[in-house]
């Protein structure tokens, strides 16, 4: 993996065949698609380059409108919903404080650390709180009060330390942004990315208090996960050019804060970044192999759905999803 790649992404901003991309090899792309049916998770790819789809297929029953739950993708809406909110001073940006913002949630004797965390250590999963993701998930969202109980974790490590993946710290931001917009999370994402065509949450599921699961359980169709990438890939602009994300939160959102322990792979606000295909890449994962490319030097934005329930880091399966996406990289280089 490239570093320097992933220290300076550049803001560059049954099978159904659109018009090809100039310089790509069409038929090579539809066998790449073709081969991928050996994937038995796999559900759907869609693939657009420079604002057009140029390829789509479905899967073992898939289909490219059908909604699905998006998993740990819906982080970076998450993040997406943060940077928008600092953009209209809802919030006042990643270094603000968040125990003021939760205080009614925080432990009646909190460890002097949790004043130090900031919206920004939640958004790149540095809060320093133990992790409420992976054997421990089950445990917290069996809890009666997910906010609290994500804010009562131990520290294992410093705000601003290694990264410690939980969708806790997400979670948190979802309650944020619910009391500082005095509304509910849903209901900013409809508003807020309202104006992005394709895009459309679904159904979301909401923990005991009502609040909306920041990071998880949040269903869309391949389409709408698409339409959310190529909004990053614009530079937070849709078609009709209206300024929904501010570019200077992809900017931020795409600079690598951290790596993951066990992919080596660098971590923003809520996106992954890694090179794949020979490309600098940023992508959004969730559990089972839902993922959102974006490799924007080529202008490819490239959404992937599978079956939500079964560990694709641990399976392998996610690493056949790169392997796919390279693939994709290949024909649309090949001359």
């Amino acid at each position: 993996m490239n570093r320097r790649h992933l220290l300076s992404l550049p803001l560059l901003l049954a099978s159904t065949r659109l018009a090809p991309a100039q310089g790509s090899d069409p038929a090579r792309l539809d066998f790449v698609l073709e081969r991928a049916n050996r994937l038995g998770p796999l559900r759907c790819v869609i693939v657009s380059r420079d604002g057009r789809e140029i390829a789509q297929r479905g899967y073992h029953g898939g289909s490219p409108d059908a909604a699905t739950n998006i998993k740990s993708a819906s982080k970076s809406v998450i993040s997406a919903l943060v940077g928008i909110a600092i953009g209209r001073q809802v919030l006042e940006g990643v270094d603000q404080k968040i125990a003021p913002l939760l205080a009614r949630d925080l432990p009646d004797d909190p460890d002097p650390r949790m004043a130090e965390i900031t919206i920004g250590n939640l958004l790149s999963m540095q809060a320093g709180l133990g992790r409420t993701s992976g054997p421990n998930y089950g445990r917290w969202v069996s809890s009666a009060n997910w906010v609290r109980a994500a804010l009562s974790e131990p520290f294992d490590g410093d705000p601003g330390g290694p990264m410690l993946y939980s969708t806790g710290s997400t979670h948190l931001l979802s309650a944020i942004l619910t009391r500082a917009g005095g509304r509910p999370t849903l209901e900013l994402a409809r508003d807020w990315l309202g104006p992005v065509e394709g895009f459309s949450i679904a159904a979301w599921d909401r923990d005991p208090q009502g609040i909306y699961v920041g990071g998880n359980q949040m269903a869309m169709s391949p389409r709408s996960l698409l339409a959310f990438g190529e909004l990053y890939r614009n530079g937070g602009r849709n078609r009709a050019g209206d300024q929904v994300v501010p570019e200077d939160w992809i900017a931020e959102s795409w600079k690598v804060r951290t790596h993951s322990i066990y992919s080596g792979d660098g971590y923003g606000y809520g996106w992954f970044l890694r090179d794949i295909g020979g490309q600098p890449v940023v992508y959004a994962w969730g559990f089972g192999g839902q993922m959102l490319y974006i490799a924007p030097a080529l202008g490819l934005t490239v959404a992937m759905t599978s079956l939500p329930d079964d560990p694709s880091a641990q399976s392998g399966h996610r690493d056949d999803l790169h392997a796919l996406l390279a693939d994709i990289i290949a024909a649309l280089e090949a001359d």
